[in-house]
């Protein structure tokens, strides 16, 4: 229960579940949209989001540090080595993750429903929140894949975010600090922490998503 160790780990859970919230409330939409639209350049859309799924981390937060230092063309938002740019950091990561996944899930299922869609003359936006909802369950997995990305980066929020001391350090920075400073210690007990969250995080998501298939069952 030290106060120090608390406070990194409650930035690490707000700036990790603020991002990916932002995220799949972004990512959701625009994957489905990409699904079922038909459009010039469609498929360099897809080849984009899938290459940015894979984006290095330290070229991301190279680029987001450029665009908010004081010299920047955002720098008067005076961003930098806040909680907040690191928010939007692994927004920025998540992003493609959700919405590459999302645009995979909703194609599927598009395929098996189009032709009934058409039948009921549903507009674009009705498909769009029919095909959300019906495929709500294996979305889960996107955000995971998310959750689970935004939980350990280090490459990207250590840039925009400088691992300052009860400003801006979270888990992972402060494990990389540790590492490199010989308290192994307190790296390892970190990184414990670390994978011990995500799998609760996983299970609580996991379970909840049993519940409701059993409920909609029912």
């Amino acid at each position: 229960m030290d106060p120090q160790l608390i406070e990194i780990i409650s930035l690490s859970l707000r700036v990790t579940l603020t991002a990916v919230s932002i995220a799949c409330a972004i990512g959701l939409p625009l994957g489905a949209l990409v699904a079922v639209s038909r459009f010039p350049g469609r498929n360099a859309v897809i080849v984009l989001l899938n290459s940015l799924m894979g984006f290095p981390p330290v070229v991301l937060g190279l680029l987001l540090y450029l665009i908010f230092s004081a010299s920047g063309p955002l720098g008067f938002l005076q961003f930098l080595y806040t909680p907040t740019v690191m928010i939007v950091a692994q927004c920025v990561m998540v992003i493609p993750i959700v919405a590459a996944l999302t645009r995979q899930v909703i194609e599927d299922l598009l395929g098996e429903y189009d032709e009934t869609l058409r039948s009921l003359n549903a507009t674009r936006f009705q498909t769009l929140t029919t095909l959300l909802w019906d495929a709500r369950y294996s979305l889960l997995t996107g955000a995971l894949a998310g959750l689970g990305r935004a939980l350990a980066e280090v490459g990207a929020v250590i840039i925009v975010g400088g691992n300052i001391d009860h400003v801006t350090r979270v888990m992972t920075t402060a494990i990389a600090l540790e590492t490199s400073k010989g308290d192994l210690a307190l790296a390892l007990g970190l990184g414990i922490i670390l994978f011990t969250l995500s799998v609760l995080v996983n299970a609580g998501l996991y379970a909840l998503k049993q519940a409701a298939q059993r409920l909609s069952y029912a």
